[in-house]
This record gives structure tokens, sequence and C-alpha cells, in this order.
């Protein structure tokens, strides 16, 4: 059982980190703010993170940035790669408590999963990623802050409203315990 479980992961893996890749890549959303776009890769990525754990969700953040910079024809822009797998880690470290595969999502979850996503975006993109562009790209401050602000609200926005409900209709294609004895 416990390997089917591991397959699993790396299929939702594979699947996320190429969903995450096309969704940045083809689908970002230009901002006002330079180098910054509004994403909707986030959406996925809290719906991965949540289904399947911490290390599917940094895996996916961190492959899916990775190829997005690649696609580009220049090197990874490796702080925010790196924010985006922290980003799906910290969104995945919530996935026991809110245990979605029960097919239940109300607002006890529905909270849970917002505190989550704001946790992780706000820390990674007002903490993580301008830090690390100071720090490797000797990145002047208040550029890498106002992205770093821009990324952590849009981001916040899309993963918590199309996130939450791609969650939700993920958890209304399970069936609860008990229905088909209803039947």
């Amino acid at each position: 059982m416990k390997s089917n479980n591991s397959i699993k992961t790396v299929v939702a893996v594979g699947i996320g980190a190429a969903l995450f890749f096309v969704l940045g890549r083809f689908v970002a959303i230009p901002s006002p703010v330079p180098n910054t776009n509004i994403s909707l890769q986030y959406a996925v990525l809290a719906l991965l993170a949540v289904m399947y754990g911490p290390v599917a969700g940094g895996l996916i953040g961190f492959i899916g940035h990775t190829l997005i910079d690649l696609s580009w024809g220049g090197t990874p822009w490796w702080s925010w790669v790196i924010t985006s797998a922290f980003v799906g880690v910290i969104v995945g470290l919530f996935a026991k408590k809110l245990n979605v595969q029960e097919g239940e999502f109300g607002k006890g979850k529905v909270t849970l999963f917002t505190i989550a996503n704001i946790v992780a975006h706000v820390i990674g993109w007002i903490v993580v990623a301008p830090v690390l562009d100071i720090l490797i790209y000797a990145e002047p401050a208040n550029k890498v802050f106002a992205q770093g602000a821009f990324a952590a609200i849009s981001n916040t926005i899309t993963a918590v409203i199309v996130g939450g409900l791609l969650v939700l209709a993920y958890t209304k294609t399970i069936a609860k315990k008990g229905s088909l004895d209803q039947e």
C-alpha cells in the first residue's frame, strides 16, 4: 500500500510540475510591477500540496518554476524558484489537518486552507524571495520588496480563490463515508 501512495505522489509531482509550468509560462497575466505576473499556477500548487503533502508541494513548485525560467532561455531565478518550493512545502504541511481525501471542505477547512496560503505566500514573497534576491543577485531592496509584496497579494488571492474552488471541486468527487449505505 505504501508504494502505491509513493507512485501516486511521483505521478502527482510530474503532472503538477507540468501544470505549474504551462500555467506559469502561457497563462501568466502581466502586472504593473516589472518582472512580476499574476500567476494562476499557485492555485494548482495549493490543490496538489494539500492533496499530496509538503514533499510533493515543494517539488512541484521547484521543478515547475525552474522549467518556466528555463523556457525563457536564461538560467533559473533561484530566489523565486526556492520561494515557489517553499510555498508548496508550507501549504503541504497543512495537508494532514485538511485531509481533503475525506471529501469535506467546510468553513473550518476553508479557513485553514486560507490561513495556510496566506502564511506561505506572505513569508515566501515578502521575506524569502526578496532576501534571497538581495543575497544572491545584489538586487536593490526597494525593487525586490515591491515585487515581493505584489506577488504575495496576487498569489495569495489566486491560491485561495481559484485553488479553493479546485479543492472544493475535488472534494465533491469523493463519496462520503456511509453514502452508499443510504441508497
